[in-house]
């Protein structure tokens, strides 16, 4: 008898939304040709084009021509970061970030500075995961600051920024705040975010991949990174049709059924958090309220945290983890260090529409012995 398999890292990355497969599916029909071109198929592809533009920006809550696609969230983010610096060389070539942004905002950053010759100031976070938002404030007020990036929250732990302090703050400056909303939209509500430049990683929300999205506010000034074409949806080899339409067409049904999902999730990590926390040596991390409704990160004392995960995955159950570890660098999560707490031995859990009650009581059911596998297997049982 073969053991069904539990996928509960959807913490970056959800299993493609069925909607999202039937539209990117219907697309490579109909959305095929350049949208670029003036003839029927092109114009075509043009209408799609625009259709998921126009979806994505409502659910954002900016305007439809503000928004543009890239090719990935990554290239997103270094539109974002590169392409406000860039115009912003006069003001200051100090990038202000939390020490918990997404890898890539952090590299987009340091080649900010090092490119200018300036430098990225790096604002702390407690044991939540969490920015000070006076401290972050007195950062951005700096002489020098080209521009900042905040979060909306962290996809590691959880942990929701406060945006709304930080946002006022960097505008009381006149520095342009990027805010990376991966992890978040489809998930909570974010129209209400506040930043002159947004980010978001359509496969977060279920939508295939081949697809970023940004939005350059209104005002807010910005430069081509690249020497791509001369706007920001110049994308090498140009926009993926298809997937752009998979990923408003997902976004709009996680949209849809939000609410309902949202307070679900919310008893079931608040049941994962309780499981947890009753293994012996084991630590549940980020904030207890200000948080993602689907996101739960723990770590275990004396674990390897790629045992941990194999051991799981053994059993049938497919989760993350915040260690981040490769064969290369075998570093911790930069997150888990920021945040002062215990980064080896790390689970992360995301939570999909398809996870059930049953899915986490499973989950919980052979979690300790889990662990207790892999601590007896390293020697440290009973300590």
């Amino acid at each position: 008898m073969v053991t069904p398999r539990v996928y509960l890292d959807g913490a970056a990355t959800q299993p493609l939304h069925p909607a999202a497969r039937e539209a990117l599916l219907a697309a490579l029909d109909d959305g095929w040709a350049d949208p670029r071109r003036l003839h029927s198929e092109g114009r075509r592809s043009r209408a799609l084009l625009d259709g998921a533009r126009e979806a994505i920006a409502a659910v954002l809550g900016v305007r439809t021509d503000e928004l543009s696609f890239t090719g990935s969230h990554t290239q997103a983010v270094h539109a974002a970061v590169l392409g406000v610096a860039g115009a912003r060389r006069r003001a200051g070539t100090t990038v202000v970030t939390s020490t918990v942004e997404h890898p890539t905002v952090l590299h987009a950053a340091d080649h900010v500075a090092a490119r200018g010759g300036g430098a990225r100031s790096d604002v702390a976070v407690d044991r939540t995961g969490a920015v000070d938002a006076d401290t972050f404030a007195e950062s951005v007020n700096t002489p020098g600051v080209s521009l900042a990036c905040l979060q909306f929250a962290n996809a590691e732990v959880g942990t929701r920024q406060p945006l709304e302090a930080a946002a006022t703050a960097a505008a009381a400056g006149g520095v342009p705040l990027v805010v990376d909303l991966s992890a978040c939209a489809g998930h909570v509500d974010v129209r209400g975010a506040r930043g002159d430049v947004l980010v978001a990683d359509p496969q977060s929300w279920g939508a295939a991949p081949g697809v970023g999205v940004l939005a350059v506010r209104a005002g807010t000034r910005w430069a081509a990174p690249g020497p791509e074409g001369d706007g920001p949806e110049a994308v090498p080899g140009g926009v993926s049709v298809p997937a752009a339409l998979a990923a408003a067409v997902s976004l709009e049904a996680m949209v849809a059924g939000r609410a309902a999902r949202e307070a679900e999730q919310r008893a079931l990590v608040e049941r994962v958090r309780r499981g947890a926390a009753q293994v012996p040596d084991t630590e549940v991390l980020g904030d207890d309220v200000h948080r993602l409704p689907h996101v739960v990160t723990f770590s275990c004392l004396y674990v390897d945290g790629e045992a941990l995960l194999s051991e799981l995955d053994r059993r049938g159950f497919a989760v993350g983890s915040g260690s981040a570890c490769t064969a290369s660098t075998l570093e911790p999560s930069h997150v888990l260090t920021a945040m002062g707490v215990l980064s080896h031995g790390n689970v992360r859990i995301g939570l999909t529409p398809a996870t059930t009650g049953a899915d986490v009581d499973a989950f919980l059911a052979v979690l300790p012995d889990a662990v207790a596998t892999v601590r007896r297997e390293l020697g440290v049982e009973g300590l």
